[in-house]
């Protein structure tokens, strides 16, 4: 009983700094198939909700989505890694993360005793997309091309005025990471690239990846707590930073430059990640601050 008082009692300054401010949440990967670690999440969100923070979840879904569409016999195809999101693949996105994901969430927040509202960026206007403009260098020519990769958006512009009024009225957000367009398609987004968005559109405290690894770990293994956009600059030339991880790095230089205090890339594979990320001085993951 002592070590849990304790405990609270170290929490204390960090409950003081973060309350009222707002940590987006990007949840995602293998912790999302895992009852438990959904469980463990939830409970997570519910806390914070409950000292006084305002959590934002932004949820992810490929997998979701690839079982799906082979499940009703929509092929898939990838350019560069990308999926091409034609309409039925669009379509099938948005069924599957604005529908059974999303609720599944809400659930899952709603069986940890808290209250959460599903929304996807179409509602309330949160966040309008424009078409992803990639390019692609052949290796033999060297003449660079542009892919077209089909429904598939970026945010452009960032409305948080739903987010703001779910947010005060006691409740927790959950965003699914579709938008509407100018010219009124509906575009499939990148889940960390939406959270992103949100979180520096929301001036956010924290930003949270949480992935399937501990976090950016230097060429012997070893995990790096505190990293600035010039540190991640160095490590990609070295080659320390490589494959998925650097648009997640990416995501997070962004948002950090663009209103968010900072971002933080965690293992959502282990138990109550953001709790101690958030409320030990030992940290969890890798911090990226601007500066």
């Amino acid at each position: 009983m002592l070590a849990k008082a304790e405990t609270l009692v170290d929490a204390l300054p960090y409950l003081q700094r973060y309350e009222g401010r707002t940590f987006v949440v990007k949840y995602g990967g293998h912790a999302m198939g895992d009852p438990d670690l959904a469980h463990d999440f939830a409970q997570d969100v519910v806390l914070l909700k409950a000292v006084g923070i305002n959590p934002v979840v932004v949820h992810g879904g490929g997998p979701q989505i690839g079982a799906m569409l082979k499940k009703v016999g929509v092929e898939s195809s990838f350019v560069d890694g990308l999926r091409v999101t034609d309409k039925a693949t669009a379509q099938v996105a948005e069924m599957v993360l604005s529908g059974s994901i999303n609720k599944e969430l809400v659930g899952w927040l709603s069986g940890a005793g808290g209250k959460a509202i599903g929304i996807s960026g179409k509602d309330g206007g949160l966040v309008t997309a424009r078409k992803l403009s990639r390019t692609s260098r052949d290796p033999d020519s060297n003449i660079e091309k542009v892919l077209d990769l089909g429904f598939v958006g970026e945010p452009h512009h960032v409305d948080t005025r739903i987010i703001e009024t779910i947010s005060a009225s006691g409740m927790i957000p959950v965003i699914a990471p579709i938008a509407a367009g100018e010219d009124g398609a509906t575009y499939n987004i990148n889940a960390d690239t939406m959270a992103g968005a949100i979180a520096a559109a929301l001036g956010a405290a924290r930003l949270f990846l949480l992935t399937d690894v501990s976090g950016v770990l230097d060429k012997q293994g070893t995990l790096l707590t505190d990293l600035t956009p010039a540190d991640i600059g160095r490590m990609k030339d070295d080659g320390t930073i490589s494959g998925g991880m650097i648009p997640k790095l990416e995501t997070c230089i962004h948002a950090v430059e663009a209103g968010c205090e900072a971002a933080v890339v965690l293992d959502g594979r282990v138990p109550h990640a953001m709790l101690l990320e958030m409320f030990t001085s030992q940290g969890a993951g890798t911090l990226i601050r601007a500066a």
